[in-house]
């Protein structure tokens, strides 16, 4: 029996929601993730995680999939004022290390959970440094093929932590989808999870 649709295919936020003991379902979905001209980051990545979310919801009507709340959840990283998304190719992935490199950016991860008669988001920010890198180890960590597909270009779970020198604020935020936040906005929508497994039958949510 699904509790939740998960409006993402990342590995990583399923992963996480695994630990929060969620019974969920992804949804497959393409939704078009592009910043508006002056739109600020942290707009832009609320927009988008309540975007992912609305679109996971109409996708269940299309299906005829049983109702469930959906969630949705997007992360950006942002350094010296620019927004640092998913890389376009190597030359972006460098360009974008070579910003961060011995200096803090800023991860921003938004989660949002739409019902069909109600949606909620949150947005979390954790400062993360970098020690000084070079020329060397990035074109070694590009080769790895672990960036492709990371807000900034890196994992902080995987290879690309050893670039971490510390971090203020939440570690599952960066790697993806902020638990303690998550788990509230849950709690909101009585999705069940491990610390409140009991929720409330499908036809009495909100």
């Amino acid at each position: 029996m699904t509790d939740l649709y998960l409006a993402s295919q990342s590995p990583r936020r399923r992963e996480l929601l695994g630990q929060l003991g969620v019974q969920f379902e992804p949804l497959a979905l393409s939704v078009p993730e592009e910043r508006g001209a002056e739109e600020p980051p942290a707009q832009y990545v609320e927009r988008l995680a309540l975007e992912k979310a609305r679109a996971g919801l109409a996708r269940l009507g299309e299906l005829r999939l049983p109702a469930a709340p959906v969630l949705g959840s997007d992360t950006i990283g942002v350094c010296l004022g620019k927004v640092l998304e998913k890389p376009l190719g190597r030359d972006h992935a460098l360009t974008m290390w070579r910003l961060m490199s011995g200096r803090e950016h800023q991860v921003m991860t938004a989660v949002a959970v739409c019902s069909p008669e109600r949606e909620a988001v949150c947005r979390v920010t954790t400062t993360v440094w970098f020690r000084a890198l070079d020329e060397r180890e990035m074109e070694a960590y590009w080769a790895s093929g672990e960036p492709r597909d990371k807000a900034g270009g890196y994992g902080i779970q995987g290879l690309g932590g050893v670039w971490v020198d510390r971090i203020e604020g939440s570690y599952s935020a960066v790697v993806g989808l902020p638990m303690a936040q998550t788990a509230e906005l849950l709690n909101q929508f009585q999705v069940p999870w491990w610390g409140h497994p009991a929720g409330v039958p499908k036809g009495e949510r909100p």
